[in-house]
């Protein structure tokens, strides 16, 4: 097996991850991944002002104090922290380690910038077989710009069992362990609902491992004596994260995701195995950033009576002084009836102001809002100052042939390899929704929050949201898939009602997946929702009081 670890989930991860993973114990190859749809707009706009940038700075630093230690320990580093440039983070890596007196081998993988005059940035999603080719050639670190998150991990193991394209099953079980260990700790206890049963209560996971075999089966793992930890219900918990349908589209392969079992292999220890695959798709995924203008936030505070009143008065008045386009009103009741203090009793209503003319978002709408200081609502006060206006981006999802995009391998040695497409390919069939029984208990009840008995996990994908939600046991599942369907949903979480619901069955995961469409509206990076990313959708769900079966356990088997 092949022993890879990850040390970055996010652009910002813990910085000192790298270091961690690499004194933690063996390993033979560290990922670290940086990309999301948001960063791809911070490191864009990066570039913007200086074309020598957009790559994650981070991880040069990172490398510092790493990339002797990885050199000396037959550690290879593969990462997408090249972002839109990765033959800039390249070469930057290439005079760090001159000035460090390391004879580290660099290569990198580039085409996956697509050509688009109107857009900030347009980058297609490559596959693996660029980073395995780079390997193949001895290099110590990889760098790639926009390849799929799971590439990192499938790369390697194609360059260390040599699969070619119609291995979909190998692949496939190593696109698994990539999604697995891609976002880091939240494999490992990271954001977990159950937080509160980890050994160390959550307060500072490990990073993860993945031994990936020949067969493409894998086990995820943790260094020894690090926190958090490695269940079959943590492992469920990211396996959840940011999915459809079962079919998990990538260059390489397709990926079944109702075919993954896992089972207890060991303390800190799930074995995934039985991963099936079929060809990948004729089109790449292309990630587009825009800019959509300029926005605006400023946020009253609303004490005491008469709130909603209070609400509808500054409305009034903003709609007054800067017209009503682009304006949008939320109004949290985070107050309490007959509080002892301020804080307490007092709601909040945020006003936010989307506009192309960065004038009119801009001053002329916050000295608005704090004009009215002296002259709205008893006990008027804001949380915010008057600002100028942030210019914000739109993401949006695109395709393109596999056989359009210039897939390359940069070698140490500076030589070119093309990489090929793949020669089998299927089109694109969407997973057909499973509606669910809107059925009520059967049987003795009692009134509890839905947390109780089961786990979520939530996040986004462009403008759309998942919301994976699993049972703690088999008796659970059973009683969530008959009673947890669309209408349920929007019952639940009224914000879904009025959007286009999917609802997805994984029973090997005893867990059923919705994604909710248009949930984010134009994406993070424009969002003025509460929870732009959808990372708390889960926690809410699981905090509705509901009728739960009154056998049901709220413990793991």
């Amino acid at each position: 097996m092949i022993r890879i670890g990850n040390a970055s989930g996010f652009y910002g991860d813990r910085f000192t991850a790298w270091r961690e993973m690499l004194d933690g114990g063996e390993l033979d190859v560290l990922t670290g991944d940086y990309l999301a749809e948001l960063t791809m707009l911070i490191l864009a706009r990066d570039r913007l002002r200086d074309s020598d940038l957009g790559y994650a700075k981070t991880f040069l630093r990172q490398m510092e104090t790493c990339l002797g230690t990885a050199l000396d320990r037959g550690v290879r580093i593969v990462t997408n922290a090249g972002g839109l440039n990765p033959a800039g983070l390249a070469a930057a890596l290439e005079k760090l380690a001159k000035r460090l007196g390391l004879p580290a081998r660099i290569g990198y993988v580039e085409g996956d910038t697509i050509q688009r005059p109107d857009a900030l940035s347009a980058n297609a999603y490559l596959g693996a077989f660029g980073i395995a080719a780079g390997l193949d050639a001895g290099a110590d670190v990889v760098v790639t710009g926009r390849v799929t998150d799971a590439s990192l991990v499938v790369g390697p193991a194609i360059a260390r069992y040599g699969w070619g394209r119609d291995d979909l099953d190998e692949l496939a079980g190593a696109t698994v362990a990539g999604h697995l260990v891609e976002c880091g700790a939240q494999v490992t206890g990271g954001n977990f609902s159950f937080f509160t049963e980890l050994p160390d209560g959550g307060h500072r996971p490990g990073f993860p491992i993945v031994e990936v075999h020949s067969d493409g089966s894998s086990v995820v793992t943790k260094h020894p004596g690090t926190g958090g930890a490695v269940t079959v219900e943590t492992v469920t918990a990211q396996l959840l994260y940011e999915i459809g349908g079962p079919s998990y589209l990538g260059p390489d392969v397709v990926t079944r995701l109702d075919t993954v079992t896992l089972h207890p292999d060991g303390p800190d220890r799930v074995r995934v195995s039985g991963v099936r695959g079929t060809p990948p798709p004729p089109t790449l995924k292309v990630g587009v950033n825009n800019l959509g203008g300029f926005r605006n936030s400023m946020t009253f505070v609303l004490c005491g009576l008469h709130i909603e009143a209070k609400a509808a008065l500054v409305r009034g008045q903003i709609e007054e002084a800067v017209g009503t386009d682009g304006l949008e009103f939320t109004l949290a009741r985070t107050d309490h009836a007959d509080a002892a203090d301020t804080e307490a009793a007092s709601a909040l209503l945020h006003v936010h102001l989307r506009d192309g003319d960065k004038t009119r978002a801009g001053r002329a709408f916050s000295a608005a809002a704090v004009e009215l200081a002296l002259a709205s609502y008893p006990g008027c006060t804001l949380t915010t100052v008057p600002g100028d206006a942030t210019p914000y981006g739109v993401f949006t999802a695109d395709t393109v042939p596999q056989d359009a995009v210039g897939h390359v391998a940069v070698l140490p040695g500076g030589e070119r390899v093309p990489i090929a497409p793949p020669i089998r390919t299927a089109p694109t069939v969407q997973d057909e929704p499973a509606s669910g029984g809107d059925v009520a208990v059967d049987g003795p009840t009692r009134r509890g929050a839905l947390g109780e008995v089961v786990g979520a996990r939530s996040g986004d994908k462009g403008g759309d949201a998942n919301l994976g939600v699993w049972a703690r046991s088999d008796a659970g599942y059973a009683w969530l898939r008959t009673w947890l369907s669309v209408e349920r949903l929007a019952e639940l979480l009224p914000e879904t009602a009025p959007l286009s619901v999917r609802r997805y069955e994984l029973p090997n995961l005893r867990a059923v997946n919705f994604v909710i469409e248009g949930l984010l509206g134009a994406g993070v990076a424009a969002s003025t929702r509460f929870d732009p990313q959808a990372k708390a959708l889960g926690e809410l769900l699981r905090a509705r009081i509901v009728d739960l079966p009154a056998d049901l356990p709220t413990e793991a088997p």
